[in-house]
């Protein structure tokens, strides 16, 4: 049995707006930025990783070893590097706004232009990181730790316009 051309026509035209609403959705989807997905690296060795440029918001590097890896201009804030191993990391202009840093080893790492506002870093290791332009807004920092800091801070960091110097505090410790 045939059906009438009215009704091919009609099931044709709610076929094809069906198909059009599913394509602009699709199309939606995939043209809107999505939040970053949190990810658990939790004691993982990921020794000279790159990790640059990525959105990591929020995910677990606790205990995880970075030697050497490379977190240049990633978004990590939020992160918690609890007793991580980043000795000679790449974190330049890295966001670690309100990130664990409490116990990691960020010996030799490079923070310049890094911003830190607000992270926890009471027993952190920074001997001899490069902190030109890094800003130490309301971190929570050893008074060893901080005098160290303060003298090699230097530099402005180009996003927050504030002087590293002035971001540790370090006129505390004029004689």
């Amino acid at each position: 049995m045939l059906l009438p051309s009215s009704v091919v026509i009609a099931t044709l035209r709610r076929f094809w707006r069906w198909w059009v609403a599913l394509f602009l959705a699709i199309l939606w989807m995939l043209s809107t930025p999505m939040g970053a997905i949190a990810e658990d690296y939790t004691k993982q060795a990921l020794i000279n990783m790159d990790f640059s440029g990525r959105d990591l918001r929020g995910s677990e590097f606790t205990k995880a070893n970075l030697f050497h890896s490379n977190l240049s201009h990633a978004n990590l804030q939020g992160v918690s590097f609890f007793g991580a191993n980043m000795e000679t990391a790449n974190l330049e202009g890295a966001d670690l706004r309100y990130a664990t840093l409490d116990t990691a080893r960020l010996t030799k790492a490079n923070l310049t232009n890094a911003i830190l506002e607000g992270a926890f870093a009471f027993n952190t290791n920074f001997d001899d990181a490069i902190i030109t332009g890094a800003d130490f807004t309301d971190v929570e920092l050893r008074e060893d730790a901080q005098r160290k800091l303060c003298k090699v801070a230097s530099g402005i960091n180009p996003v927050t316009g504030r002087k590293t110097w002035e971001t540790l505090h370090c006129e505390d410790f004029v004689a």
